[in-house]
């Protein structure tokens, strides 16, 4: 009995080596770059890798397309005009659509600095909410932050942590969880670089009635995109408010919904405002069934 119960302890104590090599691997590597992916402004358009690519100037990058179409634009209203003295048909007025052509054509060269200026706004907004937050509870709100925290309550730096016990699935599922968010989080920022990428695109899209609906869905996405900033930015004021003691199970249960709630906020913005999902586990999922399917 006694060689069989030397044995479970050595497996438990390795058991729980692994994990806490693992804990504090994720802990001193991956929280600070969470906080990067998460609360962005105008300075991930600051690469001049990327302002080729959209176009310092009209003549090159994605702008010359842009007012190449532009220009495709103002030929087929030209064509349809003159169909529609034949044909009887309806359109509209010259002097409106060369109006509107010039108007969207200047934003559209212009887009670039529009966009810094939104991201910029919107990091302003989400910055606001944290800074109520460092009012209020004296320390900044963020998920460097929240992982100290977190460690504290649930005593993972003490000797008798133990990876089978309540502290321990809690913290396992909120270092899941975490991850969950990095690949989410990453995600969200290559899409976003990808829709100020095709902006000039959807700006010209509003010069033909027929293509307006292109600008209707490309600004519902990246507002839903940028807003999940500042969303984020409340859920985590809610968690901080939570009295983080390592003898209060509520307050463990509440942080629990409060990191389930970061997983599903692209979820929520979505089913408010619209756009895409950054979820990447749903997404392999709908990959893994396609495969299936085929």
């Amino acid at each position: 009995m006694d060689a069989t119960s030397s044995l479970t302890t050595n497996i438990i104590q390795t058991i729980n080596s692994i994990f806490e090599t693992l804990f504090s691997s994720i802990d001193n590597s991956i929280y600070q770059v969470l906080d990067d992916l998460t609360f962005i402004n105008s300075d991930i358009l600051n690469n001049s890798i990327f302002e080729k690519i959209f176009g310092t100037n009209s003549s090159n990058g994605l702008l010359v397309i842009a007012n190449s179409l532009l220009v495709g634009f103002a030929i087929y209203y030209a064509i349809r005009l003159t169909y529609s003295y034949y044909m009887n048909l309806q359109v509209e007025r010259p002097f409106q659509f060369i109006f509107k052509l010039l108007i969207f054509g200047i934003v559209m060269n212009f887009s670039f600095v529009i966009c810094e200026e939104f991201l910029d706004l919107n990091s302003f907004i989400s910055e606001a909410v944290r800074s109520i937050g460092y009012n209020l509870y004296g320390h900044e709100i963020s998920f460097s932050e929240l992982i100290t925290q977190l460690n504290d309550m649930l005593s993972t730096n003490q000797t008798n942590f133990t990876i089978f016990s309540f502290d321990g699935l809690i913290k396992s599922f909120i270092s899941v969880s975490l991850l969950n968010l990095v690949f989410s989080y990453s995600l969200r920022y290559v899409m976003v670089k990808l829709f100020v990428l095709i902006t000039p695109f959807a700006i010209l899209s509003l010069t033909n009635q027929s293509t307006s609906w292109f600008f209707k869905t490309w600004f519902r996405t990246i507002l839903s995109l940028l807003l999940q900033q500042s969303f984020v930015s409340l859920i985590l004021l809610l968690i901080f408010s939570v009295d983080f003691s390592s003898e209060n199970i509520l307050s463990k249960l509440i942080c629990i919904g409060g990191m389930y709630a970061l997983i599903r906020t692209n979820q929520y913005m979505r089913s408010l405002v619209g756009g895409i999902s950054t979820d990447v586990s749903n997404n392999v999922n709908i990959g893994t069934n396609m495969l299936k399917n085929m």
